[in-house]
């Protein structure tokens, strides 16, 4: 599976926003909160100029793709299967995206961050229906129940990760046993609950250039 490499922090302080990509690094020491939020590399002080419509739109396809860290390629599947579906499509969009796998154990509080749970599902740490599932795009339904795997539940990063983010609400279409270490897909995720600063609008725009 290809994953991009560039050094995350940088991407949070091109986006202008956290992107959470670290895990405690993002709650401890956040370099976008250290530098004043200014666009990496040498030019970041400069004055900016000023940004195209179509900027603007790149800015949020590229925010939402790299909140969810997939790559460009699959990022446009996504787009491709949420425009035939019925219903809006960028409301269907995000809901792709939030249903992914490993979205769904960092929502769930098993990983501090997506990029380690993309790794810990990578690594067979989590189970879908009592089926070991090793997709992290894998795409999870209501009913089903995500649970970590018998032998993982001392993981370092998975204890780790439920102390990092300890009384972080979790969205209400997931269920969560804290003390059994699963959680359940209640339903289908509402707008609502999704990520504020995505404008989903504007990547519906990009690909419909």
């Amino acid at each position: 599976m290809a994953n991009p490499h560039t050094p995350v922090c940088r991407l949070c302080r091109r986006e202008g926003v956290k992107l959470f990509l670290k895990g405690e690094k993002c709650v401890s020491k956040c370099t976008l909160e250290r530098r004043n939020s200014t666009p990496p590399g040498q030019h970041g002080l400069a004055r900016r100029r000023k940004v195209s419509d179509y900027g603007i739109q790149l800015r949020a396809k590229q925010r939402a793709r790299r909140l969810y860290g997939v790559l460009e390629t699959q990022f446009q599947h996504y787009f491709e299967r949420a425009e035939a579906s019925q219903g809006v499509t960028g409301t269907v969009l995000l809901q792709h995206l939030e249903r992914r796998l490993d979205n769904v154990v960092y929502r769930l509080g098993f990983a501090a961050s997506r990029p380690e749970a993309r790794q810990l599902v990578s690594h067979r740490h989590f189970s879908v229906n009592k089926r070991t599932v090793n997709i992290p795009s894998y795409q999870v339904r209501p009913g089903d129940v995500v649970a970590v795997r018998e032998g993982s539940t001392k993981a370092q990063p998975i204890v780790q990760a439920q102390e990092l983010i300890q009384g972080r609400p979790v969205p209400e279409w997931l269920s969560l046993d804290s003390a059994n270490l699963h959680g359940t897909v209640v339903r289908f995720p509402e707008r609502s609950e999704m990520d504020a600063f995505i404008d989903e609008q504007l990547i519906v725009e990009y690909y419909s250039r």
